[in-house]
């Protein structure tokens, strides 16, 4: 029951904060309907388990998303400056980082990071390590990469 609360919660707080609809009751009913039309479907769909609804990694997602936040702005950078650049720089190549992560979804979030930043792609994911390609030297910076895997390892364990 405390999943399908937590849920209903999530989803109506997306919910507002996407259609921005405050003051409109009609609309506001509609919103609560879908939202708990949803979870009564996620609910009757046995999507509602540890797997689905991990309350586990909360609260330290939320702080790892912060820094992820930061990491992703600052190789947006990089990668402008070389798509920018009047000769750019670009040393394409595949390299093998750890994958510290020990649960499954501990391994998504980590390999999804990868991609998420910009310049970089999770290409294949292994039981102990990631094969991943940067698009330059300095986008191919294992040991930056291996200490996203180590903060994903402690979010996992709930010590974040």
């Amino acid at each position: 029951m405390g999943r399908f609360i937590i849920l209903v919660v999530a989803l109506a707080a997306i919910w507002l904060a996407l259609s921005g609809y405050f003051d409109k009751p009609l609309l506001l009913g509609f919103g609560a309907a879908s939202v708990l039309f949803a979870a009564f479907l996620a609910h009757r769909a046995g999507v509602l388990d540890a797997e689905g609804v991990p309350l586990g990694i909360f609260p330290g997602i939320v702080v790892y998303m912060v820094w992820l936040t930061f990491e992703i702005g600052k190789a947006n950078l990089m990668v402008a400056r070389q798509a920018l650049a009047v000769e750019p720089k670009l040393s394409p190549r595949l390299f093998l980082v750890p994958n510290p992560p020990r649960s499954t979804l501990g391994k998504v979030i980590f390999a999804n990071s990868i991609t998420l930043t910009p310049g970089t792609v999770s290409v294949d994911l292994r039981e102990d390590e990631i094969l991943v390609h940067g698009l330059t030297d300095a986008l191919c910076d294992e040991a930056g990469i291996k200490a996203m895997g180590e903060r994903v390892a402690k979010i996992e364990r709930g010590r974040a």
